[in-house]
This record gives structure tokens, C-alpha cells and sequence, in this order.
């Protein structure tokens, strides 16, 4: 397996990217916590499924370059289908974890030709009036990570790959609310296929949220994970392969 750092310049925008290269192709799109909560995941997926796993980090995240029009999921998501184009991939499936569910979901609206499947892990950006997201304004690091792990002993060091991110870039794509009022909505105009992987003891947004996110695509699958908090790639990384495979048959 070879792995490659590079960096796309894509319109006005700039993309770090790590690409784990074989044949089939794997978007994994990391959430609030940075690209390091999903780098362990990328090379497990990598060997698992001899395939290409690009890993690219979100401009403005860990430090990378943010041009000032890029704002709002939905271009995020554009400049991914873009990413797409530019390196010619095709029967791509997108991943995409937290702030990277979300993600996912603007790309499968997009369309793209390109992309085979979505698979949304313990995704944000609706809202459930029964089921809400935990506001986590004003919690401690210590306190997110709690709600975030099933076992808070398996959370990474502190300063490591836990789930507080780059707070400002993460809000300068979200807005504060860390939602969109009408993305529930759009989410019937899916036509590719969609699968909803959750944490069981996922304490920011639990499994009715997430049942909800699923009910909201046409057609959509929905698999829990036992003992798995909101970041089943940094916890339980074996399960959550498992439960991949197992959907692509």
C-alpha cells in the first residue's frame, strides 16, 4: 500500500489531502475533532478492503488555508464533488463522521456521478425536536468526551484525536446552532443509496436522532453499534469495518 500527502488547489480554495492508495475508492470525511479521528480508521479501511482512502482535511481545519467565500456545508460539499472530478474517481463511497455525516449528505444531494453510496457515522445537521442534539456550548473538554465515548477510557489523550476541534472553523461551516432547519427536508431528494451507521451510547446525538436522520432518506439502512459512543472509528474501528463490509456485501 503506498500513502500519499498532497495538496489540491481546487478554485480559490486549497486541500490537504492523504490518499492510501489501491483500487476501489473511499471519501472519509473527519468531524469537529480534525483528520487525526479519522487517520487510524483510514489505514485500517485501507488494508481491510485493499482500496484508495482519501483522507482530506477541511480548509481551516488543524491549521490549513481557508479562503473566506468558502462558507456553509453545502459548498464545503461542492468543492469535495469538485476534489472528485479533479482526480477522477469514480464508484466513490463517502464516509463521513459527526460534522462529516453532514457532509456526506450535502455530497449525496449534489448527485455526483461519481459517488456510488454515502455512509453517514453518528452524523449532525438535523433537527429532531424529540430526539435533540446535547448543546455542548460552554462544556469542558473533559465533559464532551464523555458524552462522546461509550468507555471514556478509550478516548485519546487529551490534545490527541478527541472530539473539541478547531471550534472555529468547525462553526464557520455550521453556524453556531450546529444544525440547518431545512436539511431534514432536502434529505428526501437522495437518490443514491445511503446507509446510517450510530452509536448506541452516542451522548451528543443519540440513536433516536439518528433513527430519525435515516427516516429522513428514501430508502435508506440504519445499523446501531453496541457499547459505541459518537466516534465509532476512534472506538469500536473493528465493529464499525465490520458493519461496512457487511452492507457492501
Amino acid at each position: 500500500m503506498t500513502t500519499l500527502r498532497t495538496t489540491r488547489t481546487l478554485g480559490p480554495a486549497e486541500v490537504t489531502l492523504e490518499v492510501h492508495d489501491r483500487t476501489r475508492t473511499f471519501l472519509l470525511l473527519h468531524g469537529g475533532g480534525g483528520v487525526a479521528t479519522m487517520t487510524g480508521f483510514a489505514g485500517l479501511l485501507a488494508e481491510r478492503t485493499r482500496s484508495r482512502v482519501l483522507l482530506p482535511t477541511h480548509p481551516g481545519f488543524a491549521g490549513t488555508p481557508k479562503d473566506a467565500g468558502l462558507t456553509g456545508v453545502t459548498g464545503l460539499a461542492r468543492l469535495y464533488a469538485g476534489l472528485l472530478e479533479d482526480l477522477d474517481v469514480t464508484d466513490v463511497t463517502v464516509i463521513g463522521n459527526s460534522f462529516g455525516g453532514w457532509l456526506a449528505a450535502e455530497i449525496a444531494l449534489l448527485g455526483s456521478p461519481r459517488v456510488r453510496d454515502a455512509v453517514i457515522v453518528d452524523g449532525i445537521g438535523i433537527e429532531v425536536g424529540e430526539h435533540p442534539m446535547t448543546d455542548i456550548s460552554g462544556m469542558s473538554l473533559t465533559e464532551i468526551r464523555a458524552l462522546s465515548f461509550h468507555d471514556p477510557g478509550k478516548a485519546p489523550p487529551a490534545g490527541g484525536s478527541g472530539p473539541s476541534p478547531d471550534v472555529r472553523a468547525l462553526i464557520g461551516y455550521t453556524g453556531p446552532a450546529m444544525a440547518d432547519p431545512a436539511l431534514a427536508g432536502r434529505l428526501g431528494e437522495v437518490t443514491v443509496p445511503v446507509h446510517v451507521i450510530w452509536g448506541e451510547s452516542d451522548g451528543i446525538a443519540g440513536p433516536g436522532y439518528g433513527k430519525a436522520y435515516a427516516a429522513a432518506i428514501p430508502g435508506s439502512t440504519f445499523t446501531l453499534l453496541p457499547r459505541t459512543g459518537h466516534l465509532p472509528q476512534v472506538e469500536t474501528p473493528g465493529e464499525l469495518l465490520d458493519a461496512l463490509l457487511g452492507l457492501s456485501g
